[in-house]
């Protein structure tokens, strides 16, 4: 094991406050090699069992990607509706979604039928398939935002009609839509919060049973 310094940890920390949910993107497209450097995260993430669940495809066609955009603005528009007044109308200004300019779409599913791992783990709490590929996500994310890329995880889809656009086998279960590409403006601070919709609660509170 090796040792980790003070300057790492602290630069560690640094790397973790700038990751954030980026949806601004510039138009230059990612090199295959440094998008290669991200997508190896998910080699060395964690899975219950060693399952590794995680299925991943590229949109890169333009119908693939004039879909997948249709399918968010109509669940977009969907979630607007739920919303009345003020809340409303900052809804309506929020932008939610980079899939008019990441250069890099990824839909990421988690193949609920694996037999890779044998169950273990997995067979009382099914779910830790989900919450691996949400690891491995994480872990891509920081190595993106370590090499200066951003990423945006778009959750406002109808998850069933993207998995039957992409043809997907049946037990493949969308986790997210990922935009990624070079951030067009930075900040240590979280979109949602810079424009009022929602404040950090901070260190969080940790009962005692």
């Amino acid at each position: 094991m090796p040792g980790f310094s003070p300057a790492f940890r602290s630069e560690l920390a640094r790397l973790m406050r700038w990751r954030r949910d980026v949806r601004r993107f510039r138009a230059d497209p990612v090199d295959e090699a440094t998008l290669d450097e991200c997508l190896a995260a998910f080699a060395m993430a964690p899975s219950v069992g060693l399952s590794e669940p995680w299925r991943l495809i590229r949109i890169e066609s333009a119908a693939a990607r004039a879909e997948a955009l249709a399918n968010f603005e109509a669940a977009n528009a969907r979630a607007l509706a739920g919303y009345a007044g003020e809340r409303a109308a900052l809804y309506s200004r929020l932008k939610l979604s980079g899939m008019r300019e990441a250069p890099v779409q990824l839909a990421v599913f988690c193949d609920e039928a694996t037999e890779q791992g044998m169950g273990l783990g997995a067979a009382t709490m099914p779910e830790t398939r989900r919450y691996s590929v949400v690891a491995a996500i994480t872990q891509m994310w920081l190595a993106a935002r370590a090499r200066g890329l951003g990423l945006g995880w778009v959750s406002i889809l109808d998850a069933e009609a993207l998995a039957r656009a992409l043809s997907v086998p049946g037990d493949w279960k969308l986790v997210a839509y990922l935009c990624l590409g070079w951030p067009a403006e930075e900040s240590d601070i979280p979109e949602l919060e810079r424009a009022g919709w929602e404040t950090r609660r901070g260190l969080p509170v940790v009962e005692l049973r």
